[in-house]
Formats: C-alpha cells, sequence, structure tokens
C-alpha cells in the first residue's frame, strides 16, 4: 500500500550568525515558530503535535533544554517529542514529523528548534565525547580530525586534490551570498582558502563550516487537511534513515564495513527515499539537492552517495564542467550549505526547508530555474547516522 502523502506548508528561519545576544534559547525557538506560522497562515493552537529538534545537550550548555522551549513551541499539553542524532538531528525530526502524521496520529505537526553553537564555547571538545572512551577519544578524535581522514581516503582512492576542496567553497560562498539567512556571505577565491590556516591537514579553515546561532521550524499536514484546507504545500514522497560501524577504525583498511572515503550508509538511505518517491533515475529525476557537508571534501561524497554523480567522479565535474553550480546541472547547496551556516540542532532541518523553498518556487535570488523535485540530506555522530528526504511539488 502506498504510504499517504504527508506536506510541507510552512517554513520560518531566522538569520543564521555567530551570535544572537539580542534573545535568548526560547525566543530564538520562538522565532523561527512564528515565521512558520505566519508563512502556513495558522495558530499554535492548531498544532496538534510538537517535534522538537535539539542536538547534544552540551552544545547549548543547558541539560534537557527541550524543557525549556516547550512553552515557546505551544507543547504544554500535546504530543510532543525532543529528538537527538547528533548533526543528522533536523532532518530525524523532520521524519519524526511526517511519521506522526503518516501513521494517521494528527492531521497537523509542527517541527521545531534552535542553537546556539557559537556560544557554547569549544564545540570539539564536547564532540570527541562520541567516540569510544578507551581507543578514540585519547586521539583527541573530533568532527574535523575524523573528517580529515575521510579526505586523506578519499584523495588516495579517488585523487581530490586540496584545490578541489577549494572550488566547493568557493562554490558555497557565492551561492550563500545570494541568501540573506546565511551565515558566510563574503565571496572567496581558491587562493584565499588555500592561504587559510591549516587546521587538520587537508582541511583547513575556510574549509571548515562555522559554528552559528539560529532557529528553524516546519509546520507539516496531512494530504486530507490540505486539501480541505485548501492550502498550498509541497510533498514529502521519499524518506530514508541508515547508519554504520560506531568505530571509525572499521570504515578503514583490510576488513572494513564501509570506506571511509565514501558515505555508504547515505547512499543506502537516498535509495530508500528515491525508491519511496519513484525516482528510478535521480540524474535525469532530480533539479536541486541540499546536501548536509559540513566541510568542503563531504560535499563530494554526499553528491556521490546521491546518485548525482558517479563514484570518485563529482571533483572532476566540478571542476570541469561547472556541475554542481547555480545555473549548472543539478545544483547542490544553492542556499550556501552547512559549509555557510551551521546551527548544528537544525542545520539538517534547514536542508529540508531550502529544497523545499526552491520546489516552491519560493528560494528568491538563490532559486533553482524550474525545480521541481529536490533531495535532502543529514549526517549526524561520528559520521554514522544518516538521513534522506525527497520533497517535490
Amino acid at each position: 500500500m502506498k504510504a499517504p502523502r504527508v506536506g510541507i506548508i510552512g517554513i520560518g528561519q531566522s538569520e543564521y550568525k555567530p551570535r544572537r545576544n539580542d534573545a535568548n534559547y526560547p525566543e530564538l525557538v520562538r522565532e523561527a515558530v512564528v515565521l512558520a506560522l505566519n508563512d502556513a497562515g495558522m495558530e499554535l493552537d492548531q498544532m496538534e503535535a510538537v517535534v522538537y529538534s535539539l542536538a547534544p545537550d552540551a552544545l547549548l550548555g543547558i541539560a534537557n533544554a527541550e524543557r525549556l522551549g516547550v512553552d515557546a513551541v505551544g507543547a504544554r499539553n500535546k504530543r510532543f517529542m525532543r529528538i537527538n542524532t547528533g548533526g543528522s538531528t533536523g532532518i530525524s525530526s523532520v521524519n519524526v514529523g511526517y511519521s506522526h502524521i503518516a501513521a494517521g496520529a494528527c492531521d497537523v505537526a509542527l517541527v521545531a528548534g534552535a542553537d546556539k553553537v557559537g556560544e557554547n564555547g569549544d564545540a570539539q571538545t564536547i564532540m570527541n565525547k562520541i567516540w569510544d572512551p578507551i581507543y578514540e577519544r585519547p586521539l583527541p578524535q573530533g568532527t574535523i580530525t575524523m573528517l580529515a581522514m575521510s579526505a586523506i581516503r578519499y584523495m588516495h582512492k579517488y585523487g581530490m586534490t586540496q584545490e578541489d576542496m577549494a572550488r566547493i567553497v568557493v562554490k558555497n560562498r557565492e551561492h550563500a551570498a545570494l541568501n540573506p539567512k546565511a551565515h558566510l556571505r563574503t565571496l572567496v577565491t581558491i587562493d584565499d582558502v588555500m592561504d587559510s590556516r591549516m587546521i587538520s591537514w587537508p582541511i583547513k579553515l575556510y574549509d571548515c563550516c562555522p559554528q552559528s546561532s539560529g532557529g528553524c521550524a516546519m509546520v507539516l499536514a496531512s494530504e486530507d487537511y490540505i486539501r480541505k484546507n485548501k492550502l498550498d504545500a509541497v510533498w514529502i514522497t521519499g524518506v530514508g534513515n541508515n547508519s554504520e560501524s560506531y568505530y571509525i577504525g572499521d570504515r578503514m583498511g583490510i576488513g572494513h564495513t564501509a570506506d571511509h572515503a565514501d558515505a555508504h550508509a547515505l547512499e543506502v538511505a537516498c535509495r530508500q527515499a528515491y525508491t519511496m518517491a519513484g525516482i528510478t533515475d535521480p540524474l535525469k529525476q532530480v533539479d536541486v539537492a541540499e546536501l548536509y557537508a559540513p566541510f568542503s571534501n563531504t560535499e563530494f561524497h554526499a553528491i556521490e552517495a546521491a546518485q548525482l554523480a558517479p563514484m570518485g567522479m563529482s571533483p572532476t565535474l566540478l571542476r570541469e564542467e561547472g556541475c554542481f553550480k547555480l545555473g549548472g546541472r543539478i545544483p547542490v547547496n544553492p542556499s550556501g550549505g552547512t559549509l555557510c551556516s551551521n546551527p548544528i540542532a537544525i542545520t539538517a532541518m534547514v536542508r529540508v526547508a531550502e529544497v523545499a523553498l526552491q520546489v516552491w518556487g519560493r528560494a528568491g535570488d538563490h532559486q533553482v530555474k524550474g525545480a521541481k523535485v529536490g533531495i535532502a540530506s543529514g549526517n549526524g555522530g561520528d559520521h554514522q547516522f544518516f538521513g534522506a528526504m525527497v520533497v517535490q511539488s
């Protein structure tokens, strides 16, 4: 039996900035919720369930911070669920909202969250705690060093260069310059990226995502509700989720479960979403992609996992043909992506929101002309949790 369709009827995003000293955490969540409700033309009392998108508490510096935000999202005496899957929290939260409606538990659900990553101190010290306490934490492992190893493996396997990584940064900054919500909007050159401070070879400062603060919210509704109330919507037609090994060492060398150069579990999640949406040839059927890529090198394997390029070929396609740019074949991250805005608790939700705006024709200056089908993705944990979602007009 075909799953019932679930629509997106409202989207709200704050601007993403290094700090938001003008708003405390509940106020930041509420800002996004008000924008989403206004976009949907609805009131808070009409929300039947609330899914709260909140990555590790330590990034915010407040334990069980969903309790702080309950009133801000109007969840008192309603179905309420807090989601945390690390960097993929946002897309996992949209998936849970989708599941509430598709299962018939409610007709309208609010998905909302916020983060103040720029105000938490040292995020990498916190990220270090997600690894094995005996063998991996003492290295000391962090998200940067983990994905630097992935970059080295991709270089060895496919021939990627640091200049190829820099081209991703240049592309995404050009896109972000057109997006008034983006955190990093300054144009850069390949030389600028190459001259930026080395963080963990081959990842340099400009290859890294920022620590952003901001809020995002979405209103989802059942097809029956949308038709009955004659609402405008775009549709979630495919959902996929998957995870791979907890241990980094299991993704390298002889006997590995999945090569650390690639995003094997993301590929499985994308295939699940495509199959559910009836997409058999992403290269011909997908118009736009918002792929979670917190470091420049990870965008290449995300593109390939989404089957928008053959394995190992995305650097060549960007370098020689300008693929993945606005105006090119299948633009990737026209909003600027995670490289330009990264409020971790909602970053992957922003990917879904931005794809929805694209296929809705409402993305403003970074609109992909004629976009009707898009895919969004999210990554979380130690490059471990993956989600994908197809959104269509």
